[in-house]
């Protein structure tokens, strides 16, 4: 394939492939009423966080090394976390700061002050608002809260819109993209409209692998099999993100769930097997009834950022380089067990097969292989001295890029 005909990405695509995490924070209604899906009955009394700290939420986020945020503004119950002038279901309604509070508000201030990207969910699928059973009523509705989400918290990252619960209906996604591209052209849209990334298929946080940059179709949701149908013009180009819960099975918040917060080593196979695979990862994280992370899943979000930073901060040794062999002279006999390669992608996904080599003696042994590279590719191997370490690339599209190359000692 000549290299101009190859799928590339855009440069905001480009700039959310490199941020790799983000964490996804559910927080409502359901939070207050035991929930994970809400059926649209609940009350906005109930919803009454005592100590809601959006900052405590970002600083957490920063500090692990997440690059952007991504809110649930509203979930399928309908309940939104500003204060609409299109529903009274809403914050407006709830004794929170006596109706005059702005969850989504206060979480993009947060994420300006610390340089963070924020992004918001708006479910398409509302189980309280009474419109919904008429298509055109509820697309004048729907596109009313999506404009205000676009226009009043300034730039977004992300506009999440989750197919769950909309299986088999059509919304009018040429006027909600048109909004889109009016007031947030910068923004990665989520999996449904004309998305400019798509839905890894899963609940895992687990990219397969290969998980190809320019895969044509994904799932509308956990809830069926079918494709979801893109509008014309979604780009050839269209990564993949993982979401995942951090409490297994829960995306809010339930009392006494402590049992279900996954364990480190859990956390860690997870980034190895989506960001490892050249995906994104959006972990999630859900505030309690406090309006703060508990200090349970705090702490262990901590350690995993500092345990990807332990692992993979400081290789013992790097380079970059064009063509179909690349050479690393550590200088030295040393042991090493991962090696991390990234193809500079803004030259398309040339790479199609590749292995990786360490000197031993006279000769060479393969340590890894595989097929994609991407944005990123994490090999785990057993360990091996050697003092060279050489990459070939046994099939390309196109002249490979190899924008990184480095090995390390994990321990």
């Amino acid at each position: 394939m000549p290299k101009d005909d190859l799928p590339k990405p855009t440069k905001n695509q480009l700039a959310w492939q490199d941020m790799e995490m983000g964490m996804f924070i559910h927080f409502g209604l359901n939070t207050f009423n035991d929930r994970e899906w809400g059926d649209g009955t609940d009350s906005p009394s109930t919803f009454n966080p005592t100590e809601l700290d959006a900052r405590q939420w970002i600083c957490i986020a920063k500090q692990a090394g997440f690059k952007y945020v991504v809110l649930t503004a509203k979930h399928h119950d309908g309940f939104c976390l500003w204060p609409t002038q299109t529903t009274d279901y809403s914050v407006k309604s709830s004794p929170w700061k006596n109706g005059k509070g702005d969850v989504v508000g206060e979480c993009a201030q947060a994420c300006r002050e610390e340089g963070i990207g924020f992004g918001v969910y708006l479910s398409p699928w509302d189980r309280h608002e009474p419109t919904y059973s008429n298509k055109e009523l509820y697309d004048d509705f729907y596109c009313r809260q999506l404009t205000e989400l676009l226009t009043w918290y300034g730039p977004l990252v992300e506009i999440w819109f989750d197919g769950a619960g909309s299986e088999g209906r059509e919304y009018d996604w040429e006027r909600i993209m048109a909004l889109v591209d009016k007031y947030q052209p910068n923004a990665m849209v989520f999996n449904m409209g004309r998305p400019t990334i798509r839905w890894v298929g899963n609940e895992d946080g687990v990219a397969p692998y290969p998980c190809w940059n320019t895969a044509r179709s994904a799932k509308y949701s956990m809830f069926t099999n079918d494709s979801v149908k893109w509008l014309p013009g979604t780009p050839e180009w269209l990564p993949a993100e993982c979401d995942v819960p951090i409490r297994k099975g829960q995306w809010f918040w339930h009392p006494n769930s402590e049992h279900n917060l996954r364990s480190l080593d859990e956390l860690m196979d997870i980034y190895y097997r989506s960001v490892g695979h050249g995906a994104t990862l959006l972990l999630n994280v859900a505030p309690d009834n406090r309006g703060l992370i508990p200090e349970a899943d705090a702490k262990r979000v901590l350690e995993f950022g500092n345990e990807i930073r332990r692992r993979f901060q400081n290789p013992i040794v790097k380079t970059a380089g064009e063509g179909y062999e690349i050479h690393l002279d550590i200088g030295r006999p040393t042991c090493i067990n991962h090696a991390i390669i990234m193809e500079d992608i803004a030259h398309g996904e040339r790479v199609l097969k590749y292995k990786l080599e360490a000197k031993q003696g006279n000769g060479w042994v393969t340590i890894a292989e595989g097929s994609a590279i991407g944005h990123k590719k994490i090999d785990r191997f057993a360990d091996v001295c050697t003092d060279h370490v050489k990459l070939t690339i046994l099939e390309a599209v196109a002249d490979p890029i190899i924008r990184e190359l480095s090995i390390y000692c994990v321990k």
